[in-house]
């Protein structure tokens, strides 16, 4: 027989949303299971420099910040379980999830919290400059490029979104797309041709993210015209990816309401989703904001909600 765990509340995710769900789901005294996951603590434990989480003054590390918040969400006795959860069962409650260990759990409220990846061009330098000038979050990052020339890589919504933002940091942006025609909104498109610090570099494709000697930082990138072929180099000192996010919810395909970008839907103000005792949180949810900050006021409304439903449904 395999092992049986059962807790009122299993939160699934161990980013902020998951953390700070596990936080105030403790405090109520719901005993709640985090479910760590492929990557615990989420996209923050791969990002370097945070500068625009409240509460510190000085920039923090990614890392130690989540290592923070489990602290914390165990200090007031949230349970931490090292797992990945390989198939779901979310009919009725007790609702049942599985894992690669071979451990099932069962629980009456669920929070998922699983995140979202941006997604990569996957070419080379791409990776080993991540943080070092490459980013796919101008939000995040694009304070750290005041009064220095910057690149967009892409042609939708996010993209120009990305571009104009980045305006307000830096003189001289350049959006890059490997079409000729923008797939962003009309009105995007309006507010980005008119903008005079932005100029488009149509017909070009990133192949290589170049450095400045080992270890060093973004200095360029090389583009292939998609049209003649020809190559050439752009120099930069900020590059934004900017093509599109992927949400972890490949678990829950044919099982709970997804939109057309596949992000779990929710009721609007609310983590309320389709199945009553199934919340969710964080970037798994959220499309547009997708920060630190919001994923964790998110996983304080999941943890809420779920009190509630408890409350309601269980005495």
């Amino acid at each position: 027989m395999s092992e049986q765990i059962t807790a009122r509340v299993i939160i699934l995710g161990s980013g902020p949303a998951g953390l700070s769900a596990a936080i105030y789901a403790a405090r109520a005294g719901l005993n709640p299971i985090v479910l760590q996951g492929m990557q615990p603590g989420g996209q923050l434990t791969i990002t370097t420099d945070v500068e625009n989480y409240p509460g510190f003054r000085d920039v923090v590390q990614g890392p130690w910040l989540m290592e923070q918040m489990q602290a914390q969400a165990e200090h007031v006795g949230a349970r931490m379980m090292w797992d990945t959860i390989v198939d779901v069962e979310l009919s009725a409650p007790p609702f049942c999830l599985t894992g690669d260990s071979g451990v099932t759990y069962l629980c009456d409220a669920l929070i998922i919290a699983t995140g979202a990846q941006a997604r990569w061009l996957g070419v080379d330098g791409e990776a080993a400059l991540s943080g070092k000038g490459v980013s796919a979050c101008a939000t995040c990052d694009g304070f750290f490029y005041r009064g220095r020339p910057v690149c967009v890589i892409g042609g939708g919504n996010t993209a120009v979104e990305e571009a104009l933002y980045l305006t307000n940091h830096s003189p001289d942006v350049t959006l890059i797309h490997r079409r000729d025609t923008l797939r962003a909104e009309k009105m995007l498109q309006d507010r980005l041709f008119a903008h005079p610090r932005i100029h488009v570099l149509w017909n070009k494709a990133v192949a290589r993210f170049v450095g400045e000697g080992p270890g060093g930082a973004l200095s360029g990138l090389d583009l292939i015209d998609t049209i003649r072929g020809q190559s050439s180099r752009h120099p930069t000192q900020g590059a934004f990816v900017a093509i599109g996010h992927k949400p972890a919810t490949d678990l829950f395909v044919g099982k709970m309401p997804l939109d057309e970008d596949r992000y779990l839907q929710v009721r609007p103000g609310t983590s309320l989703t389709a199945i009553p005792g199934v919340f969710a949180a964080g970037d798994v949810a959220d499309k547009v904001y997708r920060q630190a900050v919001t994923a964790a006021g998110m996983g304080c409304m999941a943890a809420l909600d779920a009190e509630r439903f408890l409350q309601a449904s269980y005495g």
